[in-house]
């Protein structure tokens, strides 16, 4: 042994320090998306260090909640691997300081209720402000984007938004109570549901109808992306996986 670092590793060490499975980095394979570096006279797949770089992107990516297929495209016109690793950096520094706030807000609107104090507005909302995605929406979708949908959720009543946001939490307890249920997420309960989940997120959309790519992506965001997940997971274990599945179905059948 001479203490240096291997120049490649195998499909199995790949799969274990990227904390998913050897089948996934074979599909990533089959769409184009990350093929190894060399497969040897065994048939195991190796990868080297520029492989793994890019697949250190396809998490990140996949952390933001991009489908396979936006990321292929992200991917394709970001050759700048060093400008594209200092955006994604800037993204996770970010969301790192949002998170800090939002436990030292919740810290101390514990310490405060504890002791019975008075909680100040400004303290037990810190790190809550939808405003902290603008730079990473900006990044994804266009400053238009951006303006329309911070335009059209300023424009609401108060009681639009508490309606807005309260059909979204009854759907995904429907979801929750349907996969529990042990629905299949292709039958009629789990469609009627996704139907529903379809018209609010069009509405959140100004009425724009979601492509069946869009909606399919949505979905996989919800399981990618570790916010939506534990959103959703909270529903009951396994939730998030179930809507993303019951959405794919329904794009498939009615959106192509």
């Amino acid at each position: 042994m001479n203490g240096t670092a291997p120049s490649e590793w195998s499909i199995q060490e790949v799969a274990r320090l990227a904390g998913t499975t050897s089948r996934t980095l074979r599909h990533y394979d089959a769409v184009g998306l990350l093929a190894p570096s060399r497969i040897g006279a065994n048939g195991y797949r190796y990868y080297d260090q520029d492989r793994i770089v890019r697949l250190q992107r396809i998490l990140l990516l996949r952390e933001l909640g991009l489908g396979l297929p936006a990321i292929a495209e992200v991917l394709d016109g970001q050759q700048d691997t060093v400008s594209a690793l200092r955006t994604h950096l800037h993204w996770l520094e970010q969301e790192r300081d949002r998170i800090g706030r939002q436990i030292e807000s919740v810290r101390t609107t514990l310490r405060k209720t504890e002791r019975g104090e008075r909680v100040m507005a400004a303290e037990a909302l810190d790190g809550f402000d939808h405003t902290h995605y603008r730079d990473e929406v900006i990044g994804r979708w266009g400053r238009q984007a951006w303006e329309r949908g911070d335009q059209w959720w300023r424009s609401l009543s108060e009681s639009d938004k508490q309606d807005f946001q309260q059909r979204q939490q009854d759907i995904a307890a429907d979801f929750a109570a349907a996969n529990q249920a042990g629905e299949d997420p292709a039958g009629e309960r789990a469609q009627a549901i996704a139907r529903r989940h379809y018209e609010w997120v069009r509405q959140g959309w100004q009425g724009t109808d979601p492509t069946a790519e869009q909606f399919t992506g949505l979905g996989e965001m919800y399981v990618a992306d570790s916010r939506f997940a534990e959103h959703y997971d909270r529903h009951g274990t396994g939730t998030a996986a179930f809507i993303r599945d019951a959405m794919a179905v329904y794009a498939e059948r009615h959106l192509r």
